[in-house]
């Protein structure tokens, strides 16, 4: 009897994997994205005016597919990030994601909190003896931020909160 309960458990466990294997692709779209159009980026962030400077060629490789824009920015003492997204996507890597897969050692450090109270994911990033910190941010038009973002794409997928939404990567130097 034993057995049997073994298997149904068995089958039970691979039932639930394969739901949530395919729950992104039951969320449908509601058509909010095509209807959102690109404000325009941000003149400043976190009082400090902000000069647009090219992405790299790495960067821009990055924004193939990817259902936003993406923008690099200097305040003037930090390197800005910031990409705008239209729909919940796999292809909004965290920062430490795509530091790590450049090379970088990665360190994590406390959490900070932004000039607008919200609390950004922050780690260290190191190569060839050189460091940063990096801090990173993921808001929607509601109000609503996220310091990591696979808890914002399952609030995304889920429509917790609806697009778009702006993430935010601050990189200083030490």
């Amino acid at each position: 009897m034993r057995r049997l309960n073994a298997r149904g458990e068995i089958a039970a466990l691979l039932l639930a994997a394969a739901a949530a294997a395919l729950a992104p692709f039951a969320v449908r779209s509601s058509g909010a994205v095509a209807s959102v159009p690109f404000p325009g980026w941000p003149t400043q962030y976190e009082g400090r005016a902000l000069v647009e400077l090219p992405l790299t060629p790495r960067e821009a490789g990055f924004t193939q597919d990817f259902p936003g824009r993406v923008g690099r920015f200097s305040d003037g003492q930090r390197e800005i990030i910031i990409r705008w997204v239209g729909a919940p996507t796999r292809l909004l890597h965290s920062a430490g994601d795509c530091f790590r897969g450049s090379g970088y050692a990665i360190t994590p450090i406390a959490a900070r909190k932004s000039s607008d109270g919200s609390t950004m994911g922050c780690f260290r990033a190191t190569l060839h003896g050189v460091s940063m910190t990096i801090c990173e941010v993921i808001h929607d038009e509601r109000g609503s931020s996220w310091s990591d973002v696979s808890a914002w794409y399952w609030d995304g997928m889920l429509r917790s909160s609806p697009p778009p939404w702006w993430s935010f990567v601050v990189a200083q130097s030490e």
